[in-house]
């Protein structure tokens, strides 16, 4: 069956709105988003069990973005641009396709409030909505008064006959010689937030908070090393609720006395005890997610909740030394799997072999897989030719994606998961001759990135995006992307809550040392090619000559390890301190993977060509 290809939904529909009708659930609209666990049970990723796909099945459209709304008459599908030509192949005659971002199209938020017929009764899977965000939708409801109702269960697990099993894959603990400090330690730091806060204990909801919580991994979703868990920890004892058969006895061991185990499906029951302890005490409350989703909130009691921004979200996003060092050395590994593949890329095509963009996909992974501490790629490779480099987050089809070809751009982003470290890195090369627009874009690319990772600025900035943006500018050309994202230590590739780019919480939120992030400026030109450069940058202290305001100064270290394509660069742009970096920064790169590569001649070759000074 094509990937793209159109599910007859007729008969689901059917099934769903017959429970819609019964007395039990009695609603006129069901909503089935895509957050699931993505959103309010996993932090920061792209990615969620197949078991958690329930729009994807109701509505057959299979994009990463979008929100199903049923009505006993209609069926509505949101999405974004992105999706509009996905959606429109893969959705049958019983759907309606709303585009979001089109002029007179609302979100599906505003389509509850502004398009439903009043006293509305709309069900909603209430571990799968923020209770921030349902009660927003619930106050533009009132003047309607229509209703958002909490339904027991979810009514298309229930029509849903072949459902895959949620994953309970084994648990294992991550060793302190990785992770850099104990769990005990971190658990301690998570009670000096509840002191502060004045809570008596903190909902832990979001799974890479979990492993990072507990020096724990796993693999219940792909490419990120999390499993399903809750976690519930006051003064005295922390409570993890957990699949106990992902559980053996080295992770019992790792987690000692003071970490009580419990059932994964008794946690909600037990946030209703609690709630009822909190109802005859009256003297406390409990530390709640600003992602924590409806469920959590009821079962609680919204009267005994603090809903804030967990503070190990902000404890995980700073770095350790030990973490530090890993992300060092893993990068050194992926950048000799990545020069490997470079090099045995451009043979091939040089050769005229015939490869696509997914068969050399295949072989990086393979060349990742041969490295020490490779645990799994951190997200699929994006590997592509030509005017597929112009779609932003394009995954190269097996059965159906081009040809690389040696007279065009070829952009490939990925990543790899080792235990000491998480990678993500963007190449562009060009295998034949680059034209001079080609040249120049990519040079204009290559500036804004180098303007990033030799920024030096005060501590509380936020908002370094135009430093990437600058080149660009010049030349009247942007990107449609943010600069850079928040990077997990053998976690989540993309990690909060801070990053480089215009989104709020960004904004928000001052880069501080020991913080990962991406630096990765780029140009998308439609139908034609795209350039993105991406290296991983850790923020660290800046020796500067002054320190005005006693603010002290930061800046970035790079970690990785990869050639810059230097057929692309066009060097009459560049600048002497550009250039002086750009030869720097090759020379570094030999010096640290050439020991990594020695036993491949074709490689080694390639890496010392690549990185001769301009």
């Amino acid at each position: 069956m094509s990937a793209h290809a159109t599910v007859n939904t007729t008969d689901r529909l059917r099934a769903l709105r017959g429970l819609m009708a019964k007395p039990e659930y009695n609603v006129q609209a069901v909503v089935i988003p895509t957050e699931d666990q993505r959103k309010y049970h996993i932090n920061f990723s792209e990615y969620i069990a197949q078991c958690d796909e329930r729009r994807a099945y109701i509505s057959g459209f299979t994009g990463s973005a979008g929100c199903a709304v049923v009505t006993p008459q209609h069926a509505y599908l949101f999405t974004d641009g992105r999706y509009f030509l996905q959606a429109s192949k893969q959705l049958d005659e019983n759907w309606t396709l709303m585009k979001q971002g089109l002029p007179d199209v609302p979100t599906w938020q505003d389509f509850l409030s502004k398009n439903l017929e009043k006293s509305t009764r709309i069900g909603v899977d209430p571990t799968l909505i923020a209770a921030s965000d349902a009660d927003g939708i619930q106050k533009a409801l009132e003047p309607k008064a229509s209703e958002l109702v909490s339904l027991p269960h979810n009514l298309v697990d229930l029509i849903w006959p072949d459902r895959p099993p949620r994953p309970a894959n084994k648990v294992f603990p991550l060793e302190v010689k990785y992770s850099g400090q104990s769990h005990t330690d971190k658990l301690k730091r998570v009670r000096e937030e509840l002191k502060k806060k004045e809570a008596k204990a903190i909902v832990v909801n979001m799974l890479d908070e979990v492993a990072w919580l507990f020096n724990l991994r796993g693999s219940d979703i792909d490419f990120n090393p999390v499993f399903f868990a809750y976690a519930l920890v006051d003064h005295e004892k922390a409570r993890l609720f957990v699949n106990e058969s992902q559980l053996d006895t080295s992770v019992l061991d790792h987690l000692g006395p003071d970490v009580e185990v419990h059932p994964y499906d008794t946690f909600f029951s037990y946030l209703t005890h609690l709630g009822a302890e909190l109802d005859a005490r009256k003297d406390s409350k409990v530390l709640v997610s600003d992602k924590a989703s409806l469920a959590v909130a009821q079962a609680i009691g919204k009267e005994h909740i603090i809903v804030a921004r967990s503070p190990v979200t902000d404890l995980k996003a700073v770095k350790n030394e030990v973490e530090i060092e890993g992300f060092r050395q893993s990068h050194i590994r992926d950048g000799a799997a990545l020069v490997r593949y470079f090099a045995w890329l451009e043979e091939q095509l040089e050769a005229g072999k015939e490869l696509s963009e997914s068969q050399v996909a295949d072989q990086l992974e393979k060349y990742r897989s041969e490295q020490d501490l490779f645990m799994g790629l951190s997200f699929p490779t994006i590997s592509a030719t030509g005017p597929n480099g112009a779609i932003i987050h394009y995954d190269p089809d097996p059965n159906d994606c081009a040809t690389v070809r040696k007279g065009q751009i070829y952009l490939c982003d990925s990543g790899a998961q080792f235990r000491d470290g998480t990678t993500d890195v963007t190449r562009t090369f060009h295998f034949g001759t680059p034209t001079a627009e080609e040249r120049r874009a990519f040079t204009r690319v290559l500036q804004g990135h180098i303007a990033i990772d030799t920024a030096v600025f005060p501590n509380g900035t936020t908002g370094m995006d135009p430093f990437a943006r600058r080149p660009l500018w010049e030349d009247g050309l942007g990107t449609s992307h943010g600069t850079g994202h928040g990077v997990g230590h053998f976690l989540n590739v993309h990690e909060g809550p801070h990053g480089i780019g215009v989104r709020i919480a960004y904004n928000n939120t001052p880069l501080k040392p020991g913080m990962t992030v991406s630096n990765e400026p780029g140009y998308y030109k439609d139908g034609q090619y795209g350039i993105r450069i991406e290296n991983i940058v850790i923020v660290r202290e800046a020796q500067t000559p002054n320190n005005f305001g006693d603010k002290g100064y930061l800046r970035f270290e790079h970690v990785t390890m990869c050639p810059m394509g230097k057929n692309l660069i066009e060097t009459s742009l560049l600048s002497a301190k550009e250039r002086e970096w750009l030869d720097a920064y090759h020379a570094e790169i030999v010096e640290k993977v050439s020991p990594l590569v020695k036993a491949d001649r074709r490689a080694l070759r390639w890496l010392q060509r690549e990185c001769s000074p301009l």
